[in-house]
């Protein structure tokens, strides 16, 4: 049975329009509660959000839907999606939820889970809370209904863990940083990470207001993080979105990274340093990466001069997961921001993620750009051309061999993406190659041989 709600992150939409109405979410943990109560008597799930103003509204509809079914809350209110993942794994809860849209604009918001591990949940249970979803409510009777309670000190927890993951052997001390937190779910927890460390730092985007969650700021929005870097002569910019899953990184100079840059930076900094890619247990050839569809082609290229093997998984950092863990490799991301340390967090963890790269500047005494030396990011161009209903690229002899001839044409010097959105009836055409005017040519060829069959 295809799934009705969850898509590639959970159930996200706007905020008072089906599915992300009070009463749904209701119904949603209610189910989800019933779908826990069959392995668990008394199950307990642990409740973060983001800042968004409707997020009061859903955190009280998910905390009746739980208690209704017989299941305990606790209530971490404002903290990043990794910190929910991080406390419901350390303080041994049943399941984590997150109330978040991510990037979005404050008009949206959505719901996502963790396992009791800290890891993202797979489909069959996704599934099997949908099932849940089309079956009359079972209300818990009076004696076991659930009961609610707030972890005061959630915050100071998952700081203390952030910092963990840094070298106990190293300091900040001596460095400006700015910290822009897109008035998220980390505007009160980022800039101490830095500052407990050594840090001097500016913070941007740490006033929330619950309707100006990524505006104009933030990881989707670092043109502010470079403008800030730049006026006060900071060492470095680290950017966040709204849930502080993912990272982007200004250097001294104002130049920005994205997380295709930071992924390599801080594996080629392993290897260098003589640090694990591959789990201790894992039973593997050799050490690897793992990217995604949409992973600059010069990352693999250097990975792969450096005896490193690349694989690419679809898009969204649960796929990179799975191809983690089914090759026991501790780094992989997307060009997005999402970074993934196996061996750091069980999830994408935009302050981890940021340790992990100061720590390798500091360890190397390289700056990022030095430690990027051997990488220039090939030109890509995406261009999205509107899908004829009910058909699909395959089917058009012209356009496969245009792409055919393209690929030829490209060698080792480029490569070609398609592939459908799955939430638009948009055909996406991505080409890269070293040489811009050449991947743009190639693209608008393919979307025009589209859009003409």
């Amino acid at each position: 049975m295809a799934r009705q709600y969850f898509g590639t992150d959970g159930i996200r939409g706007t905020v008072g329009q089906p599915p992300i109405t009070p009463d749904f979410v209701l119904r949603l943990a209610h189910a989800v509660g019933r779908v826990l109560r069959r392995t668990e008597n008394r199950p307990r799930v642990m409740i973060g959000k983001d800042t968004r103003v409707s997020g009061y509204m859903l955190e009280s509809a998910l905390e009746s839907g739980f208690n209704s079914a017989g299941v305990d809350v606790v209530l971490l209110g404002p903290l990043p999606t990794p910190g929910v993942a991080y406390l419901t794994r350390a303080l041994r809860a049943s399941l984590g939820v997150v109330i978040s849209a991510s990037h979005n604009p404050f008009d949206d918001n959505g719901i996502k889970f963790f396992s009791a591990n800290g890891t993202k949940l797979d489909d069959a249970w996704e599934q099997a809370v949908e099932e849940a979803l089309e079956e009359p409510p079972a209300w818990a009777d009076s004696a076991v209904i659930g009961k609610a309670r707030r972890l005061d000190d959630a915050a100071g927890r998952y700081i203390e863990f952030c910092k963990s993951t840094f070298a106990s052997s190293l300091t900040l001390r001596g460095m400006k940083i700015v910290v822009d937190a897109a008035h998220g779910a980390a505007y009160h927890i980022a800039p101490l990470v830095f500052h407990e460390l050594g840090a001097e730092v500016f913070s941007i985007g740490c006033a929330p207001n619950g309707l100006n969650i990524n505006r104009e700021v933030g990881a989707t929005h670092p043109q502010a993080l470079v403008a800030e870097v730049r006026a006060r002569g900071a060492d470095f910019g680290i950017a966040l979105d709204g849930d502080a899953d993912r990272l982007k990184m200004v250097d001294g100079d104002g130049r920005l990274y994205d997380g295709d840059e930071l992924l390599y930076l801080v594996a080629s900094a392993r290897i260098d340093g003589g640090e694990p890619l591959v789990a201790s247990d894992a039973r593997v050839a050799g050490p690897g990466v793992v990217g995604t569809l949409m992973t600059n082609m010069a990352v693999e290229t250097a990975l792969r001069r450096r005896g490193v093997e690349f694989v690419r998984a679809r898009v969204g950092d649960r796929y990179v997961l799975e191809e983690l863990e089914a090759r026991g490799w501790l780094l992989g991301g997307e060009g997005s921001g999402h970074l993934l340390a196996l061996d750091k967090h069980t999830t994408g963890d935009g302050l981890i993620s940021a340790l992990q790269v100061l720590q390798a500047c500091l360890r190397s005494g390289r700056t990022m750009a030095g430690l990027l030396a051997d990488v220039a990011l090939y030109p890509q161009v995406l261009l999205n051309v509107p899908l004829q209903k009910g058909r699909t690229w395959r089917e058009s002899e012209s356009f496969v061999a245009l792409r055919r001839q393209i690929d030829a044409d490209l060698g080792d010097e480029g490569r070609v993406l398609i592939r459908a959105s799955g939430t638009e009836p948009l055909l996406r055409v991505m080409v890269e190659a070293r040489d811009a005017d050449l991947a743009l040519r190639c693209a608008q060829s393919l979307a025009a041989a589209s859009a003409s069959d």
